[in-house]
């Protein structure tokens, strides 16, 4: 129980909740297209076993779990070096030496594997595409060496989540999971800048790239507010696409409320409340957000 404790500690799984919503987004916008299509290879693979729905879920699942997994692991991996000259992260599982870099490693494979296996199960699309999402997660841990555009590399990973559980059920794209991956991308970046204000002496000492340690904490926030007012438009552009229920827009308004509420809580001279607005803040514009339209998608 110990050891299953400390790998989700080093994969931190609690962040999951930021981009799981959005995959469930993905997932329902692919259900009401799966039933206004003829049967196809989801229902012919069960042949009424199974409901497909259970089974897209499930599958979607897993590939979430694994890559997510994959990604934060070979990142704690590849930087257990710089993570041991920090004090802030001295304490991971890796520096401190409750997990070998080996054991990441080999955990980091496995976790390929079974996300490869799973998007097998799926369909061919979503498996010939599976080396080039697992490219994108596990490259964004080599960008912070040469570019401060890393926010956005990690913001692109997690995009992945709605049109890739879209692809699961419908085997096709279309704009409006397209638009909610765009969504991810600005968000997710623009919270990512904030935590890395955390590290600017560090990143600056190492010769590291991020927006805080390139432009200062002052245009860094400006960047940051710049990103998410971006993402609130892209949400703004999905509703008006989608033709979505009155819940929608709740969520819409919970969602962008979270943003101005983060941004009022960290200051250039003040990061006190950087947690509280990395993980709190947007815990709750994720899972708010995703709930209320899975609902309306349904009504």
């Amino acid at each position: 129980m110990a050891v299953v404790k400390n790998y989700l500690s080093l994969v931190k799984f609690s962040h999951t909740v930021f981009a799981l919503p959005f995959a469930m987004i993905g997932l329902v916008l692919g259900f009401k297209k799966a039933t206004t299509m003829s049967a196809g290879w989801l229902q012919e693979q069960l042949s009424g076993r199974v409901h497909p729905y259970v089974i897209s879920f499930v599958l979607v699942l897993v590939c979430m779990v694994t890559a997510r997994s994959a990604a934060m692991a070979f990142n704690r991996y590849l930087d257990r070096q710089f993570d041991a000259s920090n004090p802030r992260t001295a304490i991971r599982e890796i520096p401190s030496g409750i997990i070998s870099p080996d054991s990441a490693l080999r955990f980091v494979i496995v976790n390929c594997l079974l996300f490869v296996l799973a998007t097998w199960f799926i369909n061919p699309i979503c498996f010939y595409l599976s080396p080039v999402a697992l490219f994108v997660i596990l490259f964004y841990s080599y960008t912070k060496r040469f570019t401060i555009f890393c926010h956005l590399v990690l913001g692109l990973g997690l995009s992945l989540a709605p049109i890739g559980a879209y692809l699961a059920v419908t085997g096709e794209f279309a704009m409006l999971p397209i638009l909610f991956s765009v969504a991810v991308i600005f968000w997710v970046s623009g919270f990512d800048i904030i935590y890395a204000m955390q590290d600017i002496a560090f990143d600056q000492s190492q010769k590291l790239y991020s927006i805080p340690s390139v432009l200062g904490k002052k245009n860094a926030l400006a960047v940051s507010k710049l990103l998410h007012l971006l993402s609130a438009l892209c949400i703004l552009t999905a509703g008006w696409y989608g033709s979505f229920h009155w819940l929608y827009w709740i969520g819409f308004l919970v969602f962008a409320g979270m943003l101005v509420y983060q941004h009022s809580l960290v200051k250039p001279d003040d990061l006190s409340k950087v947690n509280i607005a990395f993980m709190t803040a947007n815990g709750i514009a994720s899972v708010v957000f995703g709930a209320l339209v899975i609902v309306a998608l349904w009504i």
